[in-house]
This record gives structure tokens, sequence and C-alpha cells, in this order.
């Protein structure tokens, strides 16, 4: 999942964006508002984490630019602004969460994921298909009763099929969604992360559940069982089932 951090105080913004890194979230950062409305109102994230004292802009102005224009991103305010009135202010301003520093870092990850599942329905942490389980809170993945160790680019795209069962996901979509906007894109590296993952959570006589929509993207939702015979890195429906 993807997240804008937007915090002018540059060693809180660096210890926090590295600890939403190691948690798997794709994260673009900065200290300026005009530029954090500008990533904001440009570019898709499942959470913004918003300092509401910037340079250039403040919090709150870039809160009302994005409702106004009609963002459904949902924002925690991280601010040290800790009066009733200010949380009162920014919440009707359309923040989803507030959190007041100092924090634990723990908490606010707790909270970004939250987020994250709200902004796909979902209340239970654990999303199944078939019998594959993907524990967005602990990030722990099991196909079939057994643990499935993935890395955390590969659990990143799993993740972001799994709350996405059933339903078309385009390259570009799992991109934006899953990589830093400073990261250079390849023309091939979604694909080759899915056959990553078609090796390690797809075997012989289960559903097969990772499916190839020729140039249009992937599905994630039970299929056939995969043919012991078949690679599972290169299973997968080409025009459609």
């Amino acid at each position: 999942m993807r997240v804008l951090l937007i915090e002018d105080y540059q060693p809180l913004r660096r210890s926090t964006a590295l600890g939403l890194r190691e948690a798997g979230f794709a994260v673009d950062d900065t200290g300026e508002g005009e530029e954090g409305c500008w990533y904001a109102t440009s570019n898709p994230y499942d959470v913004i984490i918003l300092d509401l004292m910037l340079p250039g802009m403040d919090g709150l102005t870039i809160l009302k630019k994005l409702r106004d224009g009609g963002s459904q991103a949902h924002v925690l305010i991280l601010t040290a602004r800790d009066g009733v009135e200010d949380r009162i202010k920014g919440l009707n301003l359309g923040a989803d969460d507030y959190m007041t520093k100092p924090f634990a870092f723990d908490e606010l990850l707790a909270r970004v994921r939250a987020l994250t599942r709200r902004a796909y329905q979902a209340k239970n942490p654990i999303v199944k298909v078939a019998d594959l389980e993907v524990d967005t809170a602990s990030r722990e993945v099991r196909r079939d009763g057994e643990r499935v160790e993935l890395t955390p680019r590969e659990y990143a795209l799993l993740e972001f099929l799994a709350v996405r069962a059933g339903q078309l996901v385009s390259r570009a979509e799992m991109w934006e969604h899953c990589y830093d906007f400073q990261a250079e894109a390849a023309s091939n590296v979604i694909d080759v992360y899915i056959g990553y993952l078609r090796k390690k959570i797809e075997k012989p006589g289960l559903p097969r559940l990772i499916h190839t929509r020729r140039g249009q993207g992937y599905t994630l939702e039970p299929g056939d069982p995969v043919d012991a015979k078949t690679p599972a890195s290169r299973s997968g429906r080409q025009t459609g089932a």
C-alpha cells in the first residue's frame, strides 16, 4: 500500500518513513507544504500522514484542498497540536484520524493499517481467498495452513490483490499503490514479481489463485487446481478464466 508522509521535521520524517518502508509500505515523503499538496493531489494514496504546521502551506489548507477537490484518500493528522478545538477542526475538515506528538510508532503503524483496511471496506485484518490467508496486521501469509515466506515487495503486491479479490487489477494500479513515487519504473517488474508469487503460493492440487488477463492485468480468485505438470510460474489463465 502507498503512503504519503508530509512532515517538516527531518529527523522525524526520516525515521517514520524508514519504519513504514520496513513495514512494507511504499512511502513518498516531503517536508514542504506546497510540495506535499502537489503529491497529495497528483497521485493515488491509501493513507496520507499530515502534519499541520508546515512551511509554505499549512496542513489544514492541504486537507481542505483535498476534500474540496473530491479526494477520498484517508488522512491521518499527526501534529503537536493537542487541543480539543484543534482535533475538532481537523476532523470536521475531513481528516479520518488524529494523533498527537510525541507518539509510539507501533500505534501509528496500527492506525495506518486500519485506515488501509477501511479504504477497501475490510474490517477483518485477515483476508481470505479460498485456502489463502493474508494477515494485514502481522503481514503473515498462509496457504493450506502452511506459512509462506514473502519478501516485502512480494507481500505488498499480494496484499493489494487480496483486498481486491475477484476484481481485475491493472499493472498501472499495482505500480501506483506498491511503489514509491521516486522508484524507477521497469516495463516488466510487476510481471516478474507475480512470477515470484506464483512459485511461492501456488501448489499442485490446490486451486490456482493468480490469473493473468492478457493486456489488462491480474485477478486473485479461486480457479481450477494447479496441474502437477505445470510450473506455477507459468500457470494462469491468459484469456480470462
